[in-house]
C-alpha cells in the first residue's frame, strides 16, 4: 500500500470512527464536548474536583489543570498525574468514555511548568529570522507539551503589532506581516513535524495588534484594505500548513466582535481562506459578548451568537454553556445540524491527535523528556541569534574578558523571572536558568572581580549610591534595564503592582528611578553598555544619545542570560535583526516601516518625517563589516502568477565570523490605491568567514505586490516595482497578462 493509499485509508477509519460517535451522542453529550474549564485562580476559584465533577457529570470536553500563572500544579510530575487522572474520569466514568482534550498558552515553550525548556519569546525569536530554528522551537514545544499530558497549543500567534504601547508586543513576531506569517507558519511546521501528536491553534483572528490607545482587546477600528494587506496574510500562511484550530480576538472589528462575527469565522475565515479546522473562543470571549461589547443581553443570547457566527468551543464554558447549547435546540432556536458540525470538528481533532487510541502520558517518559540538555540548547542558540546590537560607538563592545572590575547593575540583571516573561512561571524558585549576572561571571575571565549592586527596581529607587560607587571603581559597566513579567495588559497586580505604575500602555520611556540609574553610571566615565531585558521597543532616546553601547535582549528566556553575556564579552558575534521600529517617544507613534504615503501641503521642506523611529526595523549592528554589492534581478519583467528572481552579494569585509540577516524589501512605485511605501519581502540568514563571499538568492512570487483595494480584493497591476537591500537599489517592470 502506498503512503497515500494509507493516509486516505486512516482518514476514512477517523471519519467512521467520528460519523459512529456523533450517532450514538445525546444531545448533552454533544454540548458537553462544546465546553471547557480550567483549574486555578484568577477572578474565581475553580478548584481540581470542580474540573473532575464537569468531566464526570457533564462531559466537559476541554480543561486546562495547569498555566496562566495562577495554577498550583505546577511540578511537572504532578501536571502529570492531574492529566492522567482527568482522562481516567474521562474515558472510565462517562457513558461513551470520550477523552477530554487539554489545551496549554505554551506560548515560548511549555513555560508553566517546571523544569521544561523556556526559550525567548518571539519578539525575540523574530529578530534571528531563522526559519529553521523556528521549526526546531516549535518541534521541542510540541515534544514538552505532549510529554505533560496536553494536545494542543495555543500558537502560533499571527498577531501583527502595530501599536508597540500595547501589552501583547512580545507574544508577536513583530510589525511586518510577511515576517509574522513566515514565522508562525514555520512553528506551526515545527508542531505538526514533531514526533508526537499535538494540535496547534493559531490566534488571534482576524486582527489584534493595533488595539485602540494600546489597549488590550479595544476595538481595531480598522479599513477593510488594512485589514487584508496587514492583519490576514499571517492566517492565511498558517492555514496552507494546514493549522488544526483558530482562535479569535477578544476585540471588535468595524463594530462587531470577533467572537459573534459570522462574517470574519464563516464567511471570510471558512469561504474566502478554506480553514477546515476547529474553532475555540479566546478563554472568556463569548460572555464579553454580553458583558462588554454589549451586542447581546444574556449568557445564552451570547451563546447563540457564537455557535451560528462560526465558534465552535467555549473554552471557558463549563456547564452552563451545555446548559444553553441544550435549551436553544430544545427550543428550536438553534438546529441541532449546527452543533453537530461543531462536535464533529472536535471528535476529529481529538482523533487526530490520538486520544481515542491512547491519551495517558508515561511519567517516567515524560520526566526524561522535559527540559533535556538538547532542548535548552535549542533556546540557548534562540537567544544567542536573538541578540540585537543597536548602537556601538567607538566599538565599545565587545568589553575585554581580562578586565580587573565590572559592575553588573539594574533591576533585570539578576532577575529570572523578569528575564523569561510573562506566560511563563513567575517566581524565581520556580525557574531554573541564567540570569545577566551569572552569565557575566561565567565568561570574564578568573581573575576579574564581577560587582553587582541593583541600583534600582523597576520603578522604584534601590541604593543608586552603591551602584554608583561601584560603577566609579569598575573598568566597565553593564546596566541591564527595562520590564518586568507581565501579562495582558500589565497584570497580574501579584506580581507588578498597581496599575498606574510601570510597564503601562502609556509610558515607554524608562520609569525615573531606572532613568536616573543610568545617567549616573554614565555620569562615572566608566565605560558603559546598556542591555534591554522587555517585551516592546524602549523610547531611550537619551541613551541612544549618551551611551555608547546598548544591546537589545528582549526576554530572552531561562538561558537568556548567557547569550547576553558571551555578546557583551565577545565570545557571541551579535546578528539580530529589530523586528518592530523602535520610536523616539510615545508621541512619535505610529511608527512602522510599511507606513502609506501622503501629501505634504506645506511642502516637504516643512513637514516632520513621517518615518523617524530611533532606529528603523531591520537595524542591527555587528562585531565584523558586511559589504553589499551587486543587487540584481533576473527577469527584464515580472508577468502576474510568475516569480521574479533576485539576487545580491555579501562579503564579509571584517575580521571577524559573524552571521547576517540579509533583508528584500519591495514596494510600487505607483498603483490604483495608495499602498505602504515598502514592506519586507524575503529575508535569508547568512554566516561567514572573514573574508568569505556569496550570493544570496530570493524567489518572489508576484502577488506579493498585490494591491489591495478598498472593499479588501487583491489584483497585480501593472507598473514600476522598488526593491531595496541595505542601501542597493533595483527596479522592475510588472506586467499583466
Amino acid at each position: 500500500m502506498t503512503t497515500h493509499e494509507t493516509q486516505m485509508t486512516q482518514i476514512d477509519e477517523t471519519d467512521d470512527r467520528v460519523e459512529t460517535l456523533l450517532g450514538e451522542m445525546t444531545l448533552r453529550e454533544k454540548a458537553g464536548q462544546l465546553a471547557g474549564t480550567y483549574v486555578g485562580t484568577m477572578e474565581e476559584t475553580r478548584t481540581l474536583d470542580d474540573a473532575e465533577s464537569m468531566v464526570r457529570d457533564h462531559g466537559i470536553g476541554f480543561v486546562t489543570p495547569f498555566g496562566y500563572g495562577a495554577s498550583p500544579h505546577r511540578d511537572a510530575e504532578e501536571v502529570v498525574e492531574i492529566a492522567n487522572e482527568l482522562q481516567r474520569i474521562a474515558t472510565e466514568e462517562t457513558r461513551l468514555g470520550i477523552p477530554i482534550c487539554i489545551p496549554i498558552d505554551a506560548i515560548h515553550g511549555n513555560a508553566y511548568v517546571e523544569e521544561t525548556t523556556v526559550f525567548p519569546h518571539n519578539l525575540g525569536v523574530a529578530a534571528a529570522r531563522d526559519r529553521d530554528l523556528v521549526e526546531r522551537i516549535g518541534a521541542v514545544t510540541a515534544t514538552e507539551v505532549a510529554a505533560t499530558g496536553s494536545s494542543l497549543t495555543y500558537g502560533p500567534t499571527c498577531d501583527v503589532a502595530r501599536d508597540p504601547r500595547w501589552g501583547r508586543t512580545f507574544e508577536t513576531f513583530g510589525e511586518s506581516p510577511s515576517l509574522c506569517g513566515e514565522l508562525a507558519s514555520a512553528k506551526a511546521r515545527g508542531i505538526r513535524g514533531a514526533p508526537v501528536d499535538v494540535a496547534a491553534m493559531a490566534k488571534h483572528f482576524p486582527a489584534y495588534g493595533e488595539p485602540e490607545r494600546g489597549e488590550d482587546a479595544s476595538p481595531v477600528d480598522k479599513s477593510l484594505s488594512s485589514l487584508y494587506r496587514d492583519f490576514l496574510p499571517p492566517f492565511e500562511k498558517v492555514i496552507a500548513e494546514g493549522i488544526e484550530g483558530i482562535m479569535p480576538s477578544y476585540n471588535s472589528i468595524n463594530g462587531e466582535p470577533s467572537h459573534g462575527s459570522r462574517y470574519w469565522l464563516s464567511q471570510v475565515l471558512r469561504d474566502e481562506l478554506g480553514f477546515e479546522g476547529y474553532v475555540a473562543s479566546d478563554w472568556n470571549g463569548i460572555d464579553m459578548l454580553h458583558r462588554d461589547h454589549r451586542v447581546t443581553r444574556t449568557p445564552r443570547e451570547s451563546v447563540f451568537r457564537s455557535l451560528t457566527a462560526g465558534v465552535d468551543v467555549h473554552s471557558l464554558g463549563e456547564t452552563d454553556h451545555v446548559d444553553h447549547v441544550v435549551s436553544l435546540v430544545e427550543s428550536g432556536q438553534l438546529n441541532e445540524s449546527v452543533v453537530d458540525t461543531a462536535v464533529r470538528r472536535v471528535l476529529e481533532l481529538k482523533a487526530d491527535v490520538g486520544l481515542f487510541d491512547d491519551p495517558y502520558v508515561d511519567a517516567d517518559e515524560s520526566a526524561a523528556t522535559l527540559g533535556t540538555d538538547e532542548n535548552r540548547a535549542v533556546a540557548l542558540d534562540a537567544a544567542r541569534k536573538s541578540m540585537t546590537l543597536l548602537k556601538n560607538e567607538s566599538d565599545r563592545l565587545p568589553f575585554d574578558q581580562d578586565l580587573d572590575d565590572v559592575l553588573v547593575t539594574g533591576p533585570n540583571a539578576d532577575e529570572l523571572t523578569h528575564q523569561v516573561g510573562g506566560w511563563s512561571l513567575k517566581e524565581n524558585d520556580e525557574l531554573d536558568g541564567t540570569t545577566v549576572r551569572e552569565g557575566i561571571e561565567s565568561v570574564v575571565s578568573a581573575d576579574t572581580s564581577v560587582t553587582y549592586e541593583r541600583g534600582s527596581k523597576i520603578d522604584d529607587p534601590d541604593d543608586l549610591d552603591a551602584a554608583v560607587s561601584a560603577a566609579e571603581d569598575a573598568d566597565a559597566a553593564v546596566v541591564v534595564l527595562g520590564e518586568n513579567w507581565y501579562l495582558h495588559e500589565f497584570g497580574p497586580q501579584d506580581v507588578n503592582g498597581p496599575t498606574d505604575r510601570f510597564p503601562n500602555r502609556a509610558q515607554l520611556t524608562l520609569p525615573d528611578a531606572q532613568q536616573e540609574l543610568l545617567e549616573a553610571v554614565v555620569e562615572t566615565g566608566t565605560p558603559t553598555a546598556l542591555v534591554l531585558v522587555s517585551g516592546r521597543p524602549l523610547a531611550v532616546s537619551w541613551a541612544a544619545e549618551h551611551v555608547d553601547a546598548i544591546v537589545q535582549a528582549y526576554y530572552p528566556g531561562a538561558d537568556g542570560g548567557i547569550a547576553v553575556a558571551e555578546t557583551l564579552f565577545g565570545e557571541l558575534n551579535p546578528s539580530g535583526k529589530l523586528p518592530i521600529s523602535v520610536p523616539r517617544s510615545e508621541g512619535h507613534l505610529p511608527v512602522r516601516h510599511n507606513y502609506l504615503p501622503h501629501p505634504h501641503p506645506i511642502g516637504p521642506d516643512e513637514h516632520l518625517p513621517s518615518y523617524d523611529p530611533l532606529w528603523a526595523f531591520g537595524h542591527g549592528l555587528s562585531y565584523t563589516t558586511f559589504e553589499y554589492q551587486d543587487l540584481a534581478v533576473a527577469e527584464d519583467a515580472v508577468l502576474e502568477g510568475e516569480e521574479l528572481s533576485v539576487s545580491v552579494t555579501l562579503e564579509n569585509a571584517g575580521e571577524r565570523a559573524g552571521d547576517e540577516v540579509v533583508q528584500l524589501f519591495g514596494g510600487r512605485d505607483y498603483s490604483s490605491v495608495v499602498t505602504p511605501v515598502e514592506e519586507l519581502l524575503d529575508f535569508e540568514r547568512v554566516s561567514l568567514a572573514p573574508g568569505e563571499e556569496t550570493t544570496v538568492e530570493f524567489e518572489i512570487p508576484s502577488d506579493a505586490f498585490d494591491v489591495v483595494r478598498p472593499d479588501g480584493t487583491s489584483r497585480f497591476e501593472p507598473g514600476t516595482l522598488s526593491l531595496r537591500c541595505e542601501s542597493l537599489e533595483a527596479s522592475i517592470e510588472a506586467v499583466v497578462n
